[in-house]
């Protein structure tokens, strides 16, 4: 059917749309007069996400205000925040609530658990997008009911996370307050051993007393290579003596050299008194003395220079083994020492672990005695529920309306439906599409009778 068709099957119906539209439109305003209002109460918080992780611990990171939001609805929704609302005096003692819970429980169930149930299901938590802003709604047929169980809901929340915050806060603290007291005394007991031992061993400056023994032992070692170096020589020229004539020493020696000099001169006068005088003169048998005695002097000059070479030896072998002992016994000393160090090393290691797990402790101590203390929460009320003015339930203009245009819809599409189901020549289009024959014409509507 094309518009024209619609509008004359539509004129000739009228009646029937017309009583579709009126029981309709009329259904509607009586159900708009007939259905209680409801009033509804918001109160807006605003969630700190930044404050989540405690007084001293770190912002959320972005990724998680999503989760951490719907966490918050679902903790505002709770048992525990709905009971703790229900529970409180001006919710407790509202005639109204309490004639609904005698009506519906008899009394056999307790009005917090009924009402902490029934606010589960009335409550409308929603948070706005894109903020850390979340309004909770209550609706009911008293605006002061309403404002004062919204306000009691926010103000639970508001308790309960605080206390979430709180509780964990001091059961830490506790733990923490059990744990430094134990640390504590591992802490001086480690001292104390470090303490001991230092005493013991008469232990000031450990690395001090180790640099200067460790000099010591390699003055040592320097002197012993000396002395070895002297030895060797010593030895090597005992071994070389001889008669003595060509040892160094008495080759050097200016007493060698002045006897020996003045022995070339006796045995050359000696040599010319043998030449011109007697073996019985005075002067030959003078002389001959004279070089006998010079010789034994010589001889016992050469013996002597000699015999200090021995003793040089002598001394430096047993300098040599003194200083060999002493390195020894300095060599014990100094691993000794550094034994020492070792060992105070590990009980100084023990002390620092034992002053690092006790600072942490006292550190995480003093945080949680912060955070158990804290009377502030991450949650702001902008602003508390106030009695409505205006129902937001039934909002009456607009269900007029509705039905109004709901009965013109049902009156034209029943109109519709029955000139399909019967369908009736209402003008030339209709015969063409019934019969597909040309019109000749058509009568007047004054020249064709009343229908029967």
């Amino acid at each position: 059917m094309n518009a024209r068709q619609v509008l004359r099957v539509l004129y000739a119906r009228r009646r029937l749309v017309l009583v579709i539209f009126l029981a309709v439109a009329l259904a509607g305003t009586a159900l708009a007069w007939l259905l209680p209002r409801q009033y509804t109460a918001s109160v807006a918080l605003v969630i700190d996400a930044r404050a989540a992780e405690g007084l001293l611990g770190s912002a959320l990171p972005p990724q998680a205000l999503g989760s951490y939001m719907a966490t918050q609805v679902a903790i505002i929704t709770s048992r525990r925040v709905t009971e703790r609302a229900a529970a409180r005096s001006e919710i407790a003692r509202d005639p109204a609530l309490v004639a609904r819970w005698r009506e519906e429980t008899g009394e056999r169930v307790d009005f917090v658990p009924w009402f902490g149930n029934a606010l589960k299901h009335e409550l409308v938590v929603k948070p706005e997008r894109d903020s850390h802003m979340v309004v909770i709604s209550y609706a009911c047929p008293e605006p002061e009911r309403c404002a004062r169980v919204a306000n009691a809901v926010a103000e639970s929340y508001t308790e309960t996370n605080l206390e979430m915050k709180v509780s964990p806060a001091q059961a830490h603290s506790e733990w923490f307050d059990a744990r430094t007291q134990a640390l504590r005394r591992d802490l001086e007991a480690a001292q104390r051993r470090l303490s001991d031992f230092q005493r013991a061993h008469g232990i000031v400056a450990a690395d001090e007393r180790v640099d200067v023994e460790t000099a010591r032992l390699d003055e040592l070692a320097r002197q012993l290579v000396a002395v070895q170096a002297e030895a060797s020589g010593s030895r090597s020229r005992r071994q070389n003596v001889g008669d003595g004539q060509t040892l160094p020493e008495v080759v050097a020696s200016p007493l060698i050299a002045t006897l020996k000099a003045e022995l070339a001169r006796l045995e050359a006068q000696h040599a010319q008194h043998a030449a011109r005088l007697g073996p019985n003169h005075p002067e030959r048998v003078r002389a001959g003395r004279e070089l006998a005695s010079l010789r034994r002097r010589l001889a016992l000059e050469t013996e002597r220079i000699a015999g200090s070479i021995g003793t040089t030896d002598e001394v430096n072998t047993a300098r040599e083994a003194a200083l060999r002992e002493a390195l020894e016994r300095q060599k014990a000393q100094v691993l000794e020492l550094k034994a020492q160090r070792d060992r105070m090393a590990v009980l100084q290691k023990d002390v620092e672990r034992a002053q690092n797990a006790y600072d942490l402790v006292t550190g995480r101590l003093a945080e949680t005695s912060l955070e158990s203390q804290a009377q502030q929460t991450n949650v702001f009320m902008l602003a508390p529920a106030s009695a409505a003015t205006l129902p937001a339930s039934p909002r009456r203009p607009l269900m007029v309306a509705l039905s109004a245009v709901l009965g013109l819809l049902l009156g034209v599409s029943l109109a519709l439906a029955l000139e399909l189901v019967r369908r009736r020549v209402r003008s030339e289009i209709d015969v063409l599409d019934a019969l597909d024959v040309p019109v000749v014409g058509a009568l007047p509507r004054a020249m064709i009778g009343p229908p029967r």
